[in-house]
């Protein structure tokens, strides 16, 4: 193999893949990216750590073709220090040794033999759809961050997929939250509906790798694979389906309230971060406090109020539009900024049946995302 690429170009689709290496592979060769031609002018980079696998193509002048995998620590440690400049690498097929030059510099890196590199998912036409990639993007970010973290129930480090009719919804929960979106699909039904579970990890790489250029990402539905992959004009990303049943959440969110508050988003995340200084040292415990107005014409209040015993206090107080009756209810702050960042709308609206119910988060207007949240004991 011989073959020249740009060091941008090779950069860049380094740090794209280099996510699917794990860093505690079970095989050797899982640690390595695989370089492989394909035709003339392209070449192909591959990782996967057997459930997220991630390949992305750059353009390039190829010599001779050929493939082989390298240290993908190693190799995409070397490459950020090159200068900006036209690499070249050539494979000694016999001794699995690259010999990278960029400039004046020259490296030799030893890798492992293609062969023994896993084979990875392939798209079809079969099962394709295509949806619009910044919707998929928006869903995607208004979600993952509500996934579980921990494995304890692996189904909730998961995201819920739903195809019902020409409706796409995605959920995710971690047992003190969940976040709900939906959107209709405009050249996309179903008539049967398909559910599926997918990590939240691997679709966040799928957002990750989303640019304001794709305008359309092919979306390949599981087979008896139970394999899903998605498809930018570049960059294909396959992940394993999570095995086991989604928990029902649609009883549980509140179809009523007795209070609403809609605040300006930016004024209620820069509250809750001033009282998540203090709200660390009481587990995050925060207190939101809705006043509604006076009756002499003046506007409903929010308050958020953080404490610490030995660090002090902050307390902000938000203009609010307030329906209803008064609250005081305690959230975990940190979990209210988690979808504060996430909403890009200008206004929110926070609903709640008292301090011992949760509290709902909705963008102003909307009716595709819901976020729920647990709440904590008043902490006075």
């Amino acid at each position: 193999m011989r073959v020249s690429v740009l060091h941008e170009n090779l950069a860049r689709a380094l740090s794209i893949v280099s996510r699917a290496v794990d860093s505690r592979p079970t095989l050797p060769v899982l640690a390595n990216v695989l370089l492989e031609t394909d035709g003339d002018t392209r070449l192909r980079l591959s990782a996967t750590n057997l459930e997220l696998s991630i390949t992305t193509y750059i353009g390039a002048k190829v010599e001779n073709a050929g493939a082989i995998t390298l240290p993908a620590k190693t190799f995409a440690e070397l490459v950020n220090t090159l200068s900006p400049e036209r690499v070249d690498l050539t494979l000694d097929a016999a001794t699995h040794t690259v010999n990278l030059r960029c400039g004046t510099t020259s490296t030799n890196i030893k890798g492992i033999a293609a062969t023994e590199f896993p084979q990875l998912p392939e798209a079809d036409s079969i099962n394709r759809i295509a949806l619009p990639g910044a919707l998929l993007k928006s869903m995607i970010t208004e979600t993952t961050f509500a996934a579980a973290k921990e494995d304890t129930r692996p189904i909730l480090t998961g995201i819920l997929t739903q195809f019902s009719g020409s409706t796409l919804m995605l959920a995710a929960a971690d047992g003190y939250r969940l976040a709900v979106r939906t959107a209709t699909l405009e050249d996309v039904s179903f008539e049967n509906q398909i559910e599926m579970v997918i990590p939240a990890r691997s679709l966040a790489e799928v957002a990750r790798v989303i640019t304001d250029d794709d305008s359309e990402i092919a979306v390949t539905l599981p087979d008896e694979r139970n394999v899903m992959l998605f498809s930018t004009e570049h960059t294909t990303i396959s992940t394993q389906l999570l095995e086991g049943r989604f928990p029902d959440f649609n009883g549980i969110i509140p179809k009523s309230y007795s209070t609403a508050a809609t605040v300006y988003a930016t004024d209620l995340l820069r509250a809750c971060k001033r009282a998540e200084i203090f709200a660390r040292d009481s587990a995050n415990s925060a207190r939101i406090t809705v006043t509604p107005p006076n009756g002499k014409g003046g506007p409903g209040e929010m308050r958020v109020v953080g404490k610490s015993a030995e660090r002090g206090d902050s307390e902000g107080m938000i203009d609010a539009s307030v329906e209803g009756d008064a609250l005081e209810a305690s959230f975990n702050i940190r979990y209210l900024i988690d979808a504060l960042n996430v909403i890009r709308d200008e206004r929110v609206t926070l609903e709640s049946n008292g301090p011992s119910h949760p509290g709902v988060i909705r963008p102003e207007g909307r009716d595709d995302f819901v976020y729920m949240v647990m709440p904590m004991s008043i902490t006075r």
